[in-house]
């Protein structure tokens, strides 16, 4: 697949390149539901001469991956996880938790995991963290997500909210004070919104706040906040005034009972769609979204294989079956480059994230 420089959202000082063109595949059927996330159980797509191919590669396997960390890069983990468990004949068993990127970055930098799943880069206190544990890790980029705001889907006065009524609606200002939606937009009616959204340690509050209101974690408290994004999702679609935020896949995965809201970014009102962010006009909410695997982990034959077909044409198609977007073909390349060759640190993260787009990132951290 070749890469597109354009058109790109941006994110953080770096650039997201998104795909424009679909993969020639052949089909295969796979089931990769999983109780209580996004149903995953769909055709998908891969190459005949690709990762399904050389399955009997897999079958020497054997030994336990553990993984945790964000809800929203969850769906695709436990896809692929699924999925490579069957190549292996269930003899590597891939363990996929949730307790949000903040979670899941505390149990990777204490040695608990071998994988974290992250829906923002790393930040400077957790690189400390990981220190202080003796933990070296590789930072990859997997795919890219449309964060969503979603109301009822009786809400008939929403359509489309500008980033400053987001941040009139979620800021730390508004908490206590701004309760009913005219205060958001005089016209709208004078009842309370019912909020929910994702806790203090899930990358997704971390993104929404600092896109919102310029600054990580600052947002009102008087929410109901779960780190289950299906939570999330039964207290907006419970009651006519419930409004949230909440990754795409368990948007799509819920269309029927939600309602999205189109973000005007300064560029008019754009509804999050395949489409929308593929093209990167669905602006500023939509990121990449990482895995963390710890280096000495990295060395170990069946996490190693693990990480080659997250990062194959099989584990990007079972991204985008879950509903997110994957990147173009010469990223993946780069990140299994940068894998092979055991290169540590943070480049979109840390104290001093490169700026670029994710590609140019991975070039130049190789």
């Amino acid at each position: 697949m070749a890469s597109e420089k354009s058109p790109c959202s941006s994110f953080k000082g770096w650039t997201i390149p998104l795909i424009l063109g679909a993969m020639v595949m052949s089909m295969v059927l796979v089931a990769c539901g999983s109780a209580g996330q996004p149903d995953t159980s769909a055709e998908v797509t891969i190459s005949s001469t690709g990762d399904a191919a050389n399955s009997s590669a897999y079958a020497s396997l054997s030994g336990d991956i553990d993984v945790d960390g964000s809800s929203t890069v969850f769906p695709i983990t436990e896809a692929v996880a699924e999925e490579f468990g069957k190549l292996t004949n269930g003899e590597v068993r891939v363990t996929v938790g949730v307790s949000g990127t903040g979670g899941g970055f505390k149990k990777f930098c204490n040695g608990e995991t071998q994988i974290s799943d992250a829906s923002r880069p790393i930040k400077p206190e957790e690189v400390a963290l990981c220190e202080d544990g003796g933990v070296e890790y590789i930072e990859i980029p997997v795919a890219v997500d449309g964060l969503t705001v979603i109301v009822n889907k009786e809400n008939d006065w929403v359509q489309c909210m500008t980033i400053e009524e987001l941040d009139r609606m979620w800021g730390p200002a508004a908490e206590e004070t701004v309760t009913q939606w005219n205060q958001v937009r005089p016209g709208w009616p004078a009842e309370e919104m019912d909020m929910y959204a994702p806790g203090v340690d899930s990358g997704t509050f971390d993104y929404f706040t600092d896109t919102v209101s310029g600054d990580p974690g600052a947002s009102r408290g008087d929410f109901t906040a779960s780190e289950d994004d299906n939570l999330i999702v039964q207290g907006v679609s419970g009651g006519k005034h419930g409004v949230g935020y909440l990754g795409y896949a368990y948007y799509v995965e819920n269309a029927d009972r939600l309602k999205a809201v189109e973000i005007n970014g300064g560029n008019g009102c754009v509804l999050p769609t395949d489409a929308n962010i593929n093209q990167g006009t669905y602006s500023p909410l939509s990121r990449p979204m990482f895995i963390y695997v710890r280096k000495d982990a990295a060395d170990t034959p069946h996490i190693a294989e693990f990480i080659r077909y997250y990062l194959g044409e099989y584990g990007q198609a079972l991204a985008a079956e879950v509903g997110y977007i994957p990147f173009p073909q010469t990223v993946y390349d780069l990140a299994l480059a940068k894998f092979e060759n055991g290169t540590v640190g943070a480049a979109f993260g840390g104290d001093n994230p490169m700026e670029g787009s994710v590609e140019e990132v991975l070039a130049n951290s190789q």
